[in-house]
């Protein structure tokens, strides 16, 4: 796992997603703010800046940040919900100022659930349209996708959908939702129970290993991720014990996880004791309000085989 920073450039968007974790606040960083923290990861080693939000799209310095970086030498991502670089010109402009790759939010290959979920019509089809675009523009992509309760039970499917349309697609991201934001505490129909996505969440990672793509999944304890707990975000930082430094636009200003060190508002059950990758795991976010840990199980699986893979396996 590199040591990655983020960088929140604008509390602004084009979506309403019902579990947003950053909902907006009309806040948006300086430039000038934005390239110190661009230093700083600099200085501190880091592999890579992820520009987010909010919609960082939306921010109207968004080529000069990306062109800083490239200039200072630190590769530089967005995470986005492709409503805008559905335009070409405007993702060309991105790219003229370097550029190369992008992580782009998907909740469903449904319309329907898609458009619900974002409140947003033509959700889907933007996406679609900034996919193609990135395609011939030769852009990494990378797929993030929230899991909960209106696609726990297509999660395959997605991944599926996404592999024969977008074969140039080959790295994937799930997020179990986070209840404990304020978009989702308001909607917590969207909230799922970890045995609604465990059979789906279970194919799609099957099916994704044996079409050779890569993936990471987050706030799934390990007894939930079948035979991947090599691919769990937490046990991974647990592991390598390297950094991942976030700059909030709101009160909780600037976060540095390593390790268990970060890992707030994580609990286990009395049976995780007898779990042979309880040191490996982080636990159950959000346990007992809005997650329960009456579902969680002990597993007996060898932890040197998971942590050996972790320290051999793939991308980050």
């Amino acid at each position: 796992m590199a040591s990655l920073g983020y960088i929140q450039v604008i509390r602004t968007c084009n979506q309403e997603c019902r579990f947003c974790s950053n909902p907006p606040t009309g806040k948006i960083i300086p430039l000038k703010d934005a390239k110190k923290h661009i230093d700083s990861y600099i200085k501190k080693g880091y592999e890579a800046v992820l520009l987010t939000g909010g919609e960082p799209t939306l921010y109207p310095d968004l080529s000069d940040i990306i062109h800083y970086a490239q200039k200072r030498g630190i590769h530089c991502l967005i995470i986005t919900n492709g409503q805008k670089i559905a335009d070409m010109r405007y993702l060309g402009l991105l790219v003229d100022n370097g550029l190369d790759h992008i992580i782009v939010s998907i909740y469903s290959y449904q319309n329907k659930i898609q458009s619900f979920l974002t409140k947003n019509k033509i959700s889907l089809y933007n996406i679609k349209k900034a996919l193609r675009n990135a395609e011939k523009l030769k852009i990494t992509v990378d797929i993030a996708t929230v899991i909960n309760k209106y696609n726990a039970d297509h999660l395959d499917k997605i991944v599926k959908w996404l592999v024969q349309r977008f074969p140039f697609i080959k790295h994937f991201i799930w997020n179990n939702v986070d209840p404990l934001m304020n978009r989702t505490s308001k909607n917590p129909d969207t909230i799922p129970r970890l045995n609604d996505f465990e059979l789906a969440l279970h194919k799609a990672m099957s099916f994704l290993e044996s079409h050779g793509r890569s993936f990471r999944v987050e706030r799934v304890p390990l007894c939930y991720m079948s035979d991947s707990q090599h691919c769990s975000t937490e046990a991974r930082k647990i592991v390598k014990q390297e950094e991942r430094s976030i700059y909030f636009l709101d009160k909780k200003g600037y976060v540095t996880q390593k390790g268990y060190r970060g890992f707030l508002g994580y609990s286990k059950a009395d049976c995780c004791k007898a779990c042979s990758l309880n040191e490996i795991c982080a636990g159950l976010y959000a346990a007992d309000k809005y997650y329960s840990l009456a579902e969680l199980y002990p597993v007996f699986v060898s932890k040197e085989n998971i942590v050996n893979k972790i320290n051999g396996y793939g991308k980050d």
